[in-house]
């Protein structure tokens, strides 16, 4: 008795789709996985001081929120700032996340002028 020819089912990855990224030999594609450093960050701000308003960038918890400079820290590679959001939390920020933002000035209200006649 000869012996029955096998028939296996096509492969589930036959019908796929080509990927729309790039090929791992393609020289402009980047592995999703792959981190970025931002070299920026390396930089020393000379426009930030002690008492400035900064607002709070990047993605983290305090992200958006206005906050005042408290102190200066260098000891580590990337420069950070302590500050004090409004809020009254204490962050140490690294000082490529942070944005200067214009002192608010107190609004002085205008005395009304007082009439020069005196009653009675």
């Amino acid at each position: 008795m000869r012996k029955r020819k096998v028939t296996y089912p096509v492969a589930r990855t036959a019908t796929k789709q080509p990927r729309s990224a790039g090929l791992p030999g393609d020289p402009t594609y980047v592995r999703t996985t792959v981190a970025t450093i931002n070299l920026a960050a390396l930089d020393v701000r000379d426009d930030l001081a002690v008492g400035h308003r900064v607002r709070i960038g990047g993605g983290g918890l305090y992200a958006g929120e206005i906050a005042v400079v408290e102190s200066i820290i260098m000891s580590g590679i990337i420069p950070a700032y302590m500050v004090r959001t409004e809020a009254g939390k204490s962050r140490r920020v690294r000082a490529v996340d942070l944005e200067r933002v214009a002192q608010e000035r107190p609004q002085v209200e205008k005395a009304a002028p007082q009439s020069a006649s005196a009653e009675g």
